[in-house]
């Protein structure tokens, strides 16, 4: 992880030059640009707000995707209530009024200075990047007209398999323009450092990742799949991850810490809830990130048991739940309200009230947020606990890319699938325990030295037992364990997750939802509110049950069949 020094750009973002964006108050997270100078200081301050806007933008849009597909908690009774317009109003504002009226100012601005193809590449990267994730979530949105209030005051919508098209040009420019040599470095970047062999990487990636969803619709996708593939250009390795990187850093002007590690590290307790699916899929099957995505405040849920058997006492003011008999659509060995050992969530679309058990909920833990790293402590969460909030939003990982590899192999038949699969798990794995050590409390020792850390030999069982298992199975289970994997190794941004639900329909053991009619699963959002209700060219839906270009599976209802 890069360490963030912010003191200096904090004091030229103060000096007054006026953004488009609408929010530019956490601009702390940056390093020192050495480069910035009278010359070329409008250009670097710029690249500083568009690229904290995008990871804003990557933060949330991946919370929206992480709760329909279980990795979060959706939070109401049902899929409309749970993404209503309003809810998406932010994550349209950063896309359309902060970064792309940025990055028009921001390319001006380059292109009347000499040697600047880099920063024009990076752009390119980080709004294709944007425009491939808005047509993921909403299907046609705006790309010829937004920006140009003169001409087009009210902008069209784009048909979404132009813009996606549009998107990967977008891509193919920025490989070249990143690999000007005569060009010179950004000012800041968070991301790469300065590193556009790493930049060409993520936008091969990124090339790779939307012929895995074209693949259903598209007969060349996977021949240019894998023409990328062989290459070996592409985030294979952790070293070439992309993410962004907080800091502990928080005082009266800036909060630079994990937006989960603001939630949950308070003096009041953990605000947000856990999945209830995905803490007990992992903790039946012995993953071992568990310890590191999730940290317990407490040994026992209600109506449970603890690690030693013992039997927890119903909760009817902190858990309603635990006093409830399970719904009777829910099969017999789904999960409901209370998971063992003290894994205190709640279930997908359980929208109750809030009660007094913040200091009983389990919060976040060390990965990716940087909290506290569970070793059976069971202390309340409070300030400045764990990693301070050092940790990362993670954008496109090395182990999804390995991910791809296996779903195309599989998609295609051919036998390397399950190699493919154990990649991604070896790497995945090693990268979430490396998050331990930002937890200078917690104990670090392996299992067979009395800790908590799991041992080499309980890594490799897992990954080797999955693995097997995969292989030995028929096509559905295949698909079933490869869907697990892929949500439970994209804890932290859920957005490719809910992709992949939406291509494949696995997993299917996800939990139901509380509601036994909870309305058709999102298949698009609505439009965002602020949107909709100003701009008669952008029409609301009618429904979220409507199908973007690459997804051509049945309608709901019936697809996907966990609803």
């Amino acid at each position: 992880m890069k360490n963030l020094n912010k003191i200096s750009v904090l004091l030229i973002l103060f000096l007054g030059l006026t953004f488009t964006s609408c929010e530019t108050t956490d601009l702390d997270l940056i390093n020192d640009p050495n480069q910035v100078t009278v010359e070329n200081g409008n250009l670097e301050r710029y690249m500083v707000a568009i690229q904290v806007d995008f990871s804003r933008f990557a933060n949330a849009m991946g919370g929206n995707g992480a709760a329909l597909v279980r990795v979060g908690q959706m939070g109401s009774v049902n899929y409309v209530n749970a993404f209503e317009p309003v809810n998406t109003n932010y994550e349209w504002r950063l896309a359309y009024v902060n970064m792309f009226s940025d990055m028009l100012n921001a390319e001006e601005l380059a292109v009347q200075q000499e040697g600047r193809n880099k920063h024009i590449g990076v752009l390119r990267v980080l709004k294709a990047y944007t425009l491939l994730s808005l047509v993921d979530y909403f299907g046609d949105v705006p790309l010829t007209e937004p920006n140009n209030l003169a001409d087009f005051p009210q902008p069209n919508a784009d048909d979404d398999a132009a813009v996606y098209a549009a998107a990967l040009a977008m891509l193919d420019e920025a490989i070249s323009l990143l690999q000007d040599d005569e060009s010179i470095s950004l000012g800041t970047d968070f991301y790469y450092n300065n590193n556009f062999d790493q930049w060409v990487k993520l936008a091969n990636t990124l090339k790779m990742s939307a012929y895995v969803n074209t693949r259903l619709v598209d007969g060349s996708a996977m021949s240019k799949f894998n023409a990328i593939a062989n290459t070996g250009n592409f985030i294979s390795s952790t070293s070439d991850d992309f993410e962004f990187t907080y800091d502990v850093i928080i005082n009266d002007e800036i909060d630079s810490r994990h937006p989960s590690y603001q939630s949950d590290y308070t003096a009041g307790g953990a605000t947000n809830y856990k999945s209830n699916w995905l803490m007990d899929n992992m903790l039946q099957d012995n993953d071992p990130r568990i310890r590191y995505y999730f940290y317990r405040q407490n040994a026992c849920t209600p109506n449970s048991v603890d690690e030693e058997g013992n039997t927890c006492p119903t909760d009817p003011e902190r858990l309603f739940c635990s006093t409830q008999p399970k719904p009777s659509h829910y099969p017999g060995s789904m999960v409901f309200c209370s998971v063992e050992n003290g894994y205190w969530g709640r279930d997908h679309g359980f929208g109750g009230g809030i009660p007094p058990d913040t200091f009983k909920r389990t919060a976040f833990g060390v990965y990716p947020a940087a909290g506290n790293f569970d070793d059976n402590r069971y202390d309340s969460v409070g300030l400045e606990q764990g990693g301070g909030g050092a940790g990362i939003t993670p954008i496109f990982l090395a182990s999804w890319s390995h991910l791809m590899l296996a779903e195309m192999a599989l998609a295609s038949g051919s036998s390397t699938a399950g190699s493919h699969l154990n990649n991604a798990m070896q790497i995945s794995i090693a990268k979430v325990m490396s998050f331990g050590s930002l937890d200078g409390e917690a104990n670090l020792d392996t299992t067979d030295d009395g800790g908590y850390v799991p041992t080499s030999g309980t890594v490799n069982e897992y990954i080797s037992s999955t693995v097997a298992e995969f292989n030995g199975g028929n096509s559905q289970t295949k698909w079933e364990i490869l869907g697990v994997q892929h949500l439970t190794a994209h804890y932290g941004n859920g957005s490719d997750s809910y992709n992949y639900y939406r291509r494949t329909g696995y997993p299917t053991s996800l939990q139901l939802t509380v509601e036994p009619s909870p309305g058709n699963f999102v298949r698009s959002l609505f439009y965002p509110a602020d949107e909709a209700n100003t701009n008669p060219n952008i029409g609301q839906k009618p429904n979220v049950d409507g199908q973007i270009f690459w997804d051509n599976n049945p309608p709901s209802p019936g697809f996907p069949s966990a609803n």
